[in-house]
């Protein structure tokens, strides 16, 4: 996932061993006896000590033993990309949105000048957005999947922590229709966003 790492958080005295990742807007930690979830916008400084990835907010000091990945973290805090930047759009891209959007991202696809075509559109599209809140919405995976060309790209925008609709289901109905997923990225707090492309042999 890249911006996923095994280690340790320390707050006061306490030390908790488990996975620690870096989303979109927020640093995130969990193991079993210990949740730590902490916005950008709460940072108040981050520096990074022989490894350590030491956060300030409001609320106190976090340590996050991340090792090596530790300077590249802290640019990513410090300087995030916007999301439609992680996604790879960018201006002019031709990009197609299915279902409903989730938030504001079309606004976000027009303030970076995407052209932004309808789900019945059948121009060509670099990168097709597939917003299934539901497991029955991912029927129209291999519809769309059928439409890509080239190094077209479909996105499978999720829900996150819904048992109807999980990422097993998300993989396995772009599989089913031929795709080979390639990347994972956090698309917001609430939802995951699986990339899916045409296997070489098929291009």
């Amino acid at each position: 996932m890249g911006n996923e790492a095994k280690g340790a958080v320390r707050d006061g005295k306490n030390r908790y061993q488990g996975k620690i990742l870096l989303e979109t807007s927020e640093l995130i930690f969990r193991c079993p006896d210990y949740r730590l979830k902490i916005a950008f916008s709460e940072i108040r400084s981050v520096k990074v000590v022989e490894g350590e990835l030491r956060v300030e907010t409001s609320a106190g000091a976090k340590i996050f033993e991340v090792g090596e990945a530790a300077e590249k973290w802290r640019e990513k805090i410090l300087h995030p990309k916007s999301r439609v930047e992680k996604l790879g759009v960018k201006k002019g891209t031709p990009v197609r949105i299915v279902g409903e959007d989730e938030g504001g991202f079309q606004k976000e696809l027009k303030a970076g000048k995407a052209d932004i075509l309808a789900a019945q559109d059948s121009t060509a599209a670099e990168a097709t957005f597939l917003f299934a809140n539901t497991s029955s919405a991912l029927a129209k995976v291999t519809t769309f999947a059928k439409k890509l060309k080239s190094a077209e790209a479909l996105w499978i925008v999720y829900p996150k922590g819904r048992k109807e609709i999980t990422e097993n289901l998300a993989i396995s109905a772009g599989r089913r229709a031929g795709l080979k997923d390639v990347k994972v990225v956090g698309f917001s707090a609430t939802h995951t966003a699986l990339k899916f492309v045409l296997p070489r042999a098929k291009r």
